[in-house]
């Protein structure tokens, strides 16, 4: 009975993991982009308005990391024993490459607190480089192994299966030219998060067949 309790308890935790992660990285990633935009030049300081955001979105990242390994860990368990080795490998692989590189750009960006006027600014450059380039390209493995994995299993609705396969796409091809796209996952992660919650709600008891 405990064990059943467990199980039932699992995706209801990676319903809610899902979430805060999804609005701790939407979050920051506003913060940072409206702070320090990709394309700003060099040669201005950064103000004490831009100072406080970076910093904020710097204190929600390694919350939005945790969330994320909660969520990770707790579809992991939902898939099963059954889950098969090459996609459970690649699912968990992708998954804690995209934390190592999300810490990476956070640190990055953490430097152009202590930047003077430097042209280019090296550590905004460096952050949206490891954020666009290599967090999202691992972002969009771990979606279309999510997906995949979905699909395979029947745990997952088309629609959201498709929306996973294309955001995937999305971010693996134009992801790293196109500003503000790595939203994308952050979105992706809400919608399957919340898709999650909605399957576990607790079926209404059926009234009683009048005898």
């Amino acid at each position: 009975m405990e064990r059943q309790h467990e199980r039932l308890a699992t995706p209801w935790a990676a319903g809610v993991a899902g979430v805060l992660f999804a609005i701790l990285m939407a979050a920051a990633i506003v913060l940072v982009r409206i702070a320090l935009p990709a394309g700003a030049g060099g040669g201005a300081t950064v103000d004490a308005t831009q100072r406080s955001a970076v910093h904020t979105a710097l204190e929600l990242l390694p919350f939005a990391g945790i969330a994320f390994l909660w969520f990770m860990g707790a579809l992991r368990e939902q898939a099963g024993e059954g889950e098969d080795q090459f996609f459970s490998t690649v699912f968990l692989g992708s998954g804690l490459v995209f934390v190592a590189t999300l810490f990476g750009a956070a640190a990055a960006a953490g430097t152009v607190l202590q930047e003077g006027r430097q042209h280019p600014p090296f550590g905004l450059h460096f952050a949206y480089a490891l954020l666009t380039t290599y967090a999202m390209r691992m972002a969009a493995v771990f979606i279309i192994t999510t997906s995949t994995i979905g699909r395979r299993r029947g745990t997952l609705p088309r629609p959201l299966v498709v929306l996973g396969y294309l955001s995937g796409l999305a971010l693996l091809v134009i992801g790293a030219n196109v500003p503000w796209s790595e939203l994308v996952f952050p979105a992706w992660a809400l919608l399957l998060s919340l898709n999650i919650l909605r399957d576990r709600r607790p079926a209404r008891p059926r009234p009683a067949p009048s005898t």
